[in-house]
């Protein structure tokens, strides 16, 4: 594969909602330039970059795909993003490692939830952006409807750049409202191959209408174009073309392509407009980086040859008798094969051997790579996502990747208990790979929690998991870590005595137990005079009653918030030691808690959902059945609905981004964060000490 400079180099996210053909889109691309050998489908599993036995058993993507296409002296290179919000991190990994977006909009659905927010995502993100209606050849394609749902609801800054010829089983052509030709494609093409040849007299009204819908848009983004439009002068395709990029660079064009991806039928136009249209690697702006290993201040990062090497690994996956390979963007500087390179976020040295350009699943070697390429690499020591590879000499960091925060957490456990080991190590290794799955050990409730984008992704977890690292794993709801506490005073004797031929065991204290404000934690109090208890056993009254009070009174949960003062007692000058004293504080706090009114408190999460208007009265109702006190609404910065404020108990959560999903029709939103406690009501007390009392 021939050398291309950042010159010649297009970045491009395909992003959009699932099934809206970004991975037959990409796959139609390589294929059409001559890039990859063969033109798969997804109903065979065979398309380029949905790979995994996962994806191809599914029918989706489930995690970011890299290809590229040689096209017109560039070199385009195609990440494929998953669609669905469960694999948003890996969306936006794709959309950090690119220079501009590709959004799909299929031509019999137009825009849905997953589009929104992609095309938000890349807007945010300042990046360049390229609609393309895909699928003009399904039964009920519609350009015209697609185009105008786009309008409506992402931006009517949206102008079409070329116009279907028929659609459907009736799709023959494209019309380049650029150059004011035809492309009728030849039936049974296989590579999109076209005749061109004059706007079709049927078409010409339509061609006229939106020609100077095109004019007048690029004209408006000039000065000087707009003083030539106004005085009738006529301005050449390759202006409004050079026009139309600038004006993507600030986002006041968003250009609409139309293509068949499974008939190859004008995907020849669309790698076109990527190479004249989306900046290359070596026009975009200058990135940010922090300099040094510990990041003392902040450095420019250049696209140029002769700067130092800096690069952010993106994406991490595992291959069998591979092991992990790191994919990544370039960002200054060339690398070359087997060049040894420093991990600035770990601070280790790292081997670039048998450096490669990913191609699906295929990885083709290469010499050297340019500013702004994309490559991976195979068995990085100690590299994974988000990491930045620069020089020893000058260790720069990017920003970080912004991965979603996780919605939805479940207790995972091995189905057998012999491979407990092999869960943890396979568990570390998917967030390595995937940083949006989330791993940690709750010492209250004695569970391993994995916390993930939705059930589907944990689903996918799981397959993996039995795949990949050989362990099958189940999934349960988490407990609640509830606490107790105690709302009376009491006070009375504990004591422990225990006789047994020899030295015996005695110890004896009298403790007065009483609440403290809610926040406050354990207070110990010793009120111990005239030796009764001598000064050296009253920690073990301490340690006794805190190991009592860990274990709980009403249904084994920790009792938080009270204090225990130690008043009296009695020792034996043979028989005493800590550890009798010890069990007396524990029987003390036994017998004289259950006197001192014990209660459950409940854990209560500050919850915030976004969500559109015509949905607000579904989600409130939602939130008040779920024992939700409505703290307030007020209405989002964009205006494009309602953000609603609530405390609710965390028992009634659980896989509730789920149930928003379904009450938003996807776009809804929701973060959580802890509250505090409460004391549970008494139907909630009743459900679980009977839980806890079967278990």
């Amino acid at each position: 594969m021939r050398e291309y400079e950042s010159a010649a180099i297009r970045n491009v996210a395909v992003v959009g909602h699932g099934a809206s053909g970004k991975t037959t889109l990409v796959d139609a691309l390589a294929f059409v330039s001559g890039s990859s050998r063969r033109h798969g489908a997804i109903k065979d599993g065979t398309t380029l970059t949905d790979t995994s036995p996962e994806e191809t058993s599914r029918g989706y993507s489930i995690s970011l795909g890299c290809a590229h296409a040689e096209w017109r002296d560039a070199k385009i290179n195609l990440l494929d993003t998953p669609g669905y919000a469960d694999f948003a991190g890996d969306a936006i990994a794709g959309l950090v490692a690119a220079d501009g977006a590709l959004v799909t909009i299929g031509a019999n659905s137009g825009v849905e939830v997953g589009t929104e927010r992609m095309f938000r995502e890349a807007v945010k993100r300042q990046d360049p952006v390229l609609f393309v209606v895909s699928m003009m050849d399904k039964e009920t394609a519609d350009f015209d409807q697609a185009y105008r749902s786009i309008k409506a609801k992402l931006t009517p800054k949206v102008v079409p750049v070329e116009i279907p010829i028929g659609s459907g089983a009736g799709f023959k052509g494209i019309i380049n409202l650029f150059t004011k030709k035809a492309h009728l494609f030849k039936p049974g093409t296989k590579a999109g191959e076209y005749e061109e040849g004059p706007i079709p007299a049927s078409e010409q009204s339509r061609f006229e209408r939106y020609h100077a819908e095109l004019v007048e848009a690029v004209a408006a983004t000039d000065d000087a174009l707009l003083e030539r439009f106004f005085s009738g002068e006529e301005i050449p395709g390759d202006e409004e073309m050079r026009a139309m990029k600038e004006a993507m660079k600030r986002a006041e064009l968003f250009p609409l392509l139309c293509c068949s991806s499974q008939l190859t039928y004008g995907v020849r136009t669309v790698l076109d407009f990527l190479v004249q249209l989306m900046p290359s690697a070596y026009e975009m702006e200058e990135q940010h980086g922090l300099k040094g290993a510990e990041g003392d201040h902040t450095v420019e990062i250049h696209p140029r040859d002769d700067a130092p090497f800096t690069a952010l690994v993106f994406k991490t996956t595992t291959e069998p008798h591979v092991g992990e390979v790191s994919y990544f963007r370039t960002f200054s500087g060339t690398v070359a094969n087997g060049a040894e390179v420093y991990n600035a976020t770990r601070s280790v040295p790292e081997k670039l051997s048998h450096l490669a350009i990913p191609q699906g699943k295929e990885r083709l070697e290469v010499a050297r790579l340019h500013p702004g390429d994309i490559g991976c690499v195979a068995k990085l020591r100690n590299t994974h996502t988000n990491d930045t590879l620069s020089t020893k000499e000058h260790p720069v960091r990017m920003p970080q990747i912004p991965f979603p925060d996780a919605l939805v957490s479940f207790a995972i456990e091995a189905a057998a208990r012999a491979d407990e080991e092999k869960l943890q190590l396979g568990l570390h290794r998917l967030h390595d790979e995937d940083p949006t799955i989330q791993t940690h050990y709750e010492s209250e409730t004695h569970e391993t929690i994995i916390e993930g984008l939705g059930e589907r992704h944990l689903e996918v977890a799981l397959a993996r998991l039995e795949r990949q690292y050989g362990v099958k794993a189940v999934l349960r709801a988490p407990r609640v870590p509830y606490r107790e506490t105690l709302l009376g005073k009491a006070e009375g004797q504990g004591r422990h005595k225990k006789q047994t031929g020899g030295k015996g065991q005695f110890g004896d204290c009298w403790i007065r137990i009483k609440p403290v404000p809610r926040g406050s934690g354990y207070r110990f109090v010793d009120n111990i005079s005239g030796g009764v208890i001598p000064r050296q056993y009253i920690p073990a009254v301490d340690k006794g009653v805190q190991e009592a009070a860990e274990r709980g009174v009403l249904a084994g949960y920790p009792v938080v918030d009270f204090e225990v003062e130690v008043f009296d007692g009695s020792y034996h000058s043979v028989d005493s030691n800590e550890a009798s004293f010890k069990m007396a504080g524990i029987l003390a706090f036994k017998t004289i808690a259950p006197k001192a009114k014990p209660v459950l408190l409940e854990p209560l999460m500050q919850v915030e959902v976004r969500t559109p208007d015509a949905h607000l009265g579904d989600v409130m109702g939602d939130l008040s059945g779920r024992r939700g006190h409505i703290l307030g609404t007020e209405p989002l910065e964009d205006g494009n609905g309602t953000a609603v404020k609530a405390i609710v108990p965390m028992a009634e959560l659980h896989l509730y981004a789920t149930r928003l999903q379904s009450l938003t029709h996807g776009y809804g939103t929701v973060r959580y964060r802890m509250h505090g406690f409460e004391q549970a009501p008494a139907e909630v007390v009743q459900k679980v000490v009977k839980a806890q009392a079967a278990e």
